[in-house]
């Protein structure tokens, strides 16, 4: 099974506001940028993006370390709260719908095709590859509204 690794972050002008995406997925010496760009998301949209449509990059079945430096996705499926979501018909123990359902079913469709371990990354910090991820997520941000005046 090919091992792949996919650095990913979401970023957004305001929250909500206009938001970017970028995931970089890394195998062996080969390397595959993918960003995108919402006129009006939220930043925890902007990350579950960036790792969904890392993940649908891949063409067959993979071994993948997806890091982030969101603690929304990662404490979600690390401890357990997407699995408590999903036992809980999408509410959360306080019967409130869990916000960003869709994006989350989407990505549950992604995990079911991979293996896939989850690390969380410091963001901002001395990742080269996150730090890289966040310039271009902004990029997504600063060229569209560039381009729609």
């Amino acid at each position: 099974m090919k091992e792949v690794v996919i650095y990913t972050d979401g970023a957004c002008s305001g929250n909500p506001g206009p938001g970017g995406w970028c995931a970089i997925l890394t195998y062996k010496e080969n390397e595959k940028v993918v960003s995108g760009y919402y006129p009006d998301t939220t930043n925890n949209r902007m990350e579950m993006m960036a790792v969904i449509c890392g993940l649908k990059q891949l063409k067959e079945q993979c071994s993948v370390k997806v890091y982030s430096d969101s603690s929304y996705i990662v404490d979600s499926i690390s401890l357990g709260r997407l699995d408590s979501w999903i036992k809980n018909n999408w509410k959360l123990s306080s019967k409130e719908p869990v916000k960003n359902a869709d994006l989350w079913k989407a990505l549950l469709i992604e995990l079911d095709k991979h293996k896939v371990e989850f690390i969380k990354v410091k963001g901002h910090s001395d990742d080269e590859y996150n730090n890289r991820c966040d310039q271009i997520a902004r990029k997504e941000i600063t060229d569209r509204q560039k381009n729609s005046h």
